[in-house]
């Protein structure tokens, strides 16, 4: 059956493991990784199973969020190496039947980028048009406090809008004043977009993460948000997959990937995105894209934003988990993530990291990558990689934390320690510390100084501990991957979520072709009786008690039975 076959293409069956390159492995000693320090690392990749390799940017960039602000989509920034290592990690991922999926950038560039500084030169320039300009409030001036054309917020604290005195005119930046929006209503754009993703594709690249791609079209009123707390408005009701979303979408799909012989990964990070709109948007049939990311779940959490985190409650993610798994079932996809570059590490956020963390860390990967979808492994999350003791604000690199600090901190007079006691827990940079490959002390990732410290805890965990013990983190998630390489079930079987109001227990059948998998997993530190089973073991993270009745606190077991 052909791989593009609706319903039977490549990317269902596959794992894809995430790097994020500063942070992967260096090879030349300057604290920073680089794209020979992973092509060094590749046979550890396809030792674990993975499918593709999502690549975070490598692209020129000034670096103001770790690469999101891209000055060149088609040259490589020298902090990561050349264009000839991408071609060279692109022959050897090839080499071992695995593919390479590159970011994506394009709801905003970096103001550095040529159309940028050629846009803000002059209203009169080849660029004028590219990027969201707009004049300041009626009766006000420009540059003024108020004078913004509306009131939203960045993400990264502060206004939304930039003053350009050359032009005399306010530009948005949803993000960084450095990460100018682009004018997706100028077909010139969306032309200059595609012809740049069709060269990457020539080049031999197998599909795009489509970063924050459903904020590219925007209502045209720019009307003002709600205020929050901050003082600025939310402006995501007014971008936030606005009116010509599927439109853009749909011209991408003809331009660059319809028409072509293979089957390429699209997907696109869509916060806010509702489960209807994926649907429709991941239809095999009809859809624009091979899936989305979706951020209900990693919000569950929180109370009121990021930065107010409450305790999980289990019976809130089996709704959530649910209603997409119901809502996509039919023609759409899913994709599966606990952990990103955007997100703290998921053993310490909703496991136990202290007394349990082996168990945690594969409960919870082994209730993840069994649902119906594509799972997604961020790098050292198949380890048991855990969030970071940061000792004081000046051990912190992100942007996003920092910034938030500085407005919490220094404008708001909230307590330091409490400000960072939940950067702790939810800052970026959590996920963004170096690979943990030894026990040396740049834990294998560098010979010079890490561009951000390396987590203490490099000395017991870390692959070089994993790799050959199978009873290690990394041997379940080798076990979990070749199940779904080697069982049509994991793959195209239907899911029904059980058990919905329990509060430790998380239990889901699959079922195809007159087989059923039982996935259940005591998520909670209290050993918990259940009477779920099945005909035969398939697959358990704590093999010593898998004949009892009795769950051990985070243990799971996988059960296949025959349907009656």
């Amino acid at each position: 059956m052909s791989s593009t076959e609706p319903g039977h293409e490549w990317w269902r069956s596959a794992v894809v493991y995430q790097v994020y390159p500063r942070s992967f492995q260096d090879s030349d000693g300057d604290g920073v990784g680089d794209i020979p320090g992973l092509i060094s690392r590749i046979d550890y990749l396809h030792r674990l199973g993975v499918d593709v390799v999502w690549l975070s940017p490598v692209y020129r960039s000034p670096h103001d969020d770790n690469g999101y602000d891209i000055s060149d989509y088609e040259d490589i920034d020298p902090t990561f190496g050349t264009l000839a290592d991408v071609e060279e990690l692109i022959v050897q991922l090839h080499a071992r039947n695995m593919k390479l999926v590159m970011d994506l950038v394009v709801n905003h560039t970096s103001d550095e980028h040529a159309w940028f500084a050629d846009s803000r030169s002059s209203r009169d320039s080849a660029y004028a048009d590219w990027y969201m300009w707009h004049d300041p409030r009626p009766g006000t001036v420009g540059g003024e406090p108020g004078a913004e054309p509306n009131n939203w917020g960045s993400f990264f604290s502060g206004s939304a809008w930039e003053w350009e005195p050359v032009r005399q005119q306010y530009y948005l930046h949803l993000f960084s004043r450095k990460q100018p929006d682009l004018n997706w209503e100028n077909p010139a754009v969306r032309q200059a977009v595609h012809a740049m993703m069709n060269r990457w594709l020539d080049r031999g690249v197998d599909g795009f993460r489509m970063d924050v791609i459903n904020f590219i079209s925007k209502d045209p009123a720019l009307p003002d948000g709600p205020v929050l707390p901050t003082g600025f408005g939310d402006g995501m009701p007014s971008f936030v997959s606005g009116p010509r979303l599927q439109e853009y979408l749909a011209e991408m799909k003809a331009a660059v990937f319809d028409g072509r012989p293979a089957d390429y990964l699209s997907v696109g990070e869509m916060p806010g995105a509702s489960p209807e709109l994926a649907a429709r948007l991941t239809d095999a049939r009809t859809g624009q894209l091979s899936m989305i990311f979706q951020f209900e779940h990693v919000g569950l959490d929180q109370i009121g934003g990021k930065w107010n985190v409450g305790q999980l409650d289990l019976r809130d993610l089996k709704a959530s988990f649910g209603r997409w798994q119901s809502a996509l079932a039919d023609h759409g996809w899913n994709s599966l993530y606990w952990d990103n570059h955007d997100q703290p590490r998921i053993v310490s956020r909703w496991g136990n990291d202290r007394e349990h963390w082996y168990a945690s860390a594969t409960a919870l990967a082994t209730v993840l990558h069994l649902h119906r979808g594509t799972p997604y492994i961020y790098q050292g999350e198949e380890l048991g990689m855990t969030n970071v003791p940061f000792d004081d604000i000046s051990a912190l690199r992100d942007i996003e934390s920092l910034n938030h600090y500085a407005v919490a901190v220094n404008l708001l007079g909230h307590d330091p320690d409490v400000v960072l006691d939940a950067l702790r827990a939810m800052g970026r940079d959590n996920a963004r510390t170096p690979m943990q490959w030894n026990a040396e002390p740049g834990a294998g990732f560098t010979v010079g100084t890490p561009w951000i410290g390396v987590n203490p805890n490099h000395e017991s965990v870390n692959a070089a501990a994993q790799v050959d013990d199978a009873g290690s983190v990394f041997a379940h998630y080798q076990r979990l991957i070749a199940l779904r390489h080697s069982d049509p079930i994991v793959v195209h079987g239907d899911f029904r979520m059980l058990l919905p109001d329990d509060p430790a227990i998380y239990a889901y059948t699959r079922e195809h072709a007159g087989q059923s998998l039982l996935v259940v997993a005591n998520l909670s530190d209290e050993a918990t009786v259940c009477d779920l089973g099945g005909d035969e073991l398939v697959l358990t993270n704590l093999p010593e008690g898998a004949a009892s009745a009795v769950l051990a606190p985070w243990e799971a077991r996988v059960y296949r039975s025959a349907r009656a």
